[in-house]
């Protein structure tokens, strides 16, 4: 049994390879549950949550993530997603791999946009408004990077110190980040728009969204969660990592059903469909798409399995 830190995990993680793991992974399938949530207060969900997302494939491999989701965690100096991941060989059962989930959590969440991106994202998009300076948008931002060429990267926070420092630490490392102050203004003209809070009410507005926009919704993963309000799911072809995900967990997607705004009928596809080239994604340079992902099981096994292959 090998165990990996997060820093091997974060090696074998690179962007095009992940990406290109997820997107096999997503044609070939895999047998996987919806995800357990366990809240551990039911009357407050900032005081966090247990999740676990089992996945298997018929012969190859097995695994579950183990994830605690502490929304106050910020304030104590403190990542608010950890756990770990096991992989087992789904053919004897036994274990081959305990590794960070943290690391392979944020990896795969961003490397799932950025795949949604490549089909959803206007081929020379180049700019990109980061919307939330948390764990997960350094990693967004490079998945980003991997995929479409991003000359102007524009960063909001409502906390806009921390904005100022995601920015000048992605400047150290050479891309061309800034932060910003006047999201609205920013909205208006970015290519790509990556939202990544735990807002539980709308942040863009879909009458900000230019055309040809691709509005990417990562961080509210709970039907009480939302980023988007209704103008933006209405302007929007909308697109989703899983249907049972999207129409279970999103609260973007989930509230806009339940008050009669939009209906399933108006998710054009998920990414199963995009990556088996049953659906064509973008269909023109003016279309606005919104990709709402949730997570999925499918991604942290695909990521787990490249983490144990590129070791042996």
């Amino acid at each position: 049994m090998r165990i990996f830190s997060p820093k091997e995990v974060a090696a074998a993680l690179n962007y095009p390879d992940l990406i290109g793991a997820l997107r096999d992974m997503f044609k070939s399938g895999c047998t996987m549950p919806l995800r357990h949530h366990h809240p551990l207060d039911k009357n407050n969900s900032q005081h966090g949550m247990l999740l676990l997302m089992p996945a298997w494939q018929q012969r190859g491999y097995l695994g579950v993530k183990m994830v605690t989701v502490m929304p106050e965690n910020g304030s104590k100096n403190l990542p608010s997603v950890q756990g770990n991941y096991t992989l087992f060989d789904a053919a004897n059962g036994s274990i081959v791999a305990i590794m960070d989930a943290g690391e392979l959590t944020l990896r795969r969440t961003a490397a799932a946009s950025a795949l949604a991106a490549s089909y959803l994202a206007r081929r020379n998009s180049n700019s990109l408004l980061m919307v939330g300076a948390g764990a997960l948008a350094p990693y967004l931002i490079h998945a980003h990077c991997s995929v479409r060429p991003l000359t102007d990267i524009k960063i909001w926070n409502h906390n806009g110190d921390k904005a100022e420092v995601l920015a000048n630490a992605l400047t150290a490392e050479g891309l061309p980040a800034r932060a910003i102050v006047n999201l609205e203004k920013e909205a208006r003209t970015a290519d790509i728009i990556s939202c990544a809070t735990l807002s539980t009410d709308p942040i863009i507005q879909g009458d900000w969204l230019k055309a040809g926009a691709h509005l990417d919704l990562v961080g509210a993963f709970t039907p009480a969660m939302r980023e988007s309000d209704d103008t933006a799911v209405t302007v929007a072809s909308l697109f989703v990592d899983t249907f049972e995900g999207g129409l279970h967990e999103a609260g973007d997607i989930v509230q806009p059903l339940n008050d009669g705004i939009i209906k399933e009928s108006d998710i054009k596809a998920d990414l199963f469909s995009l990556c088996a080239g049953e659906h064509d994604g973008r269909l023109n340079e003016d279309e606005i798409t919104l990709f709402k992902s949730t997570g999925a099981a499918l991604e942290d096994l695909a990521a787990a399995i490249l983490v144990y292959t590129q070791s042996n």
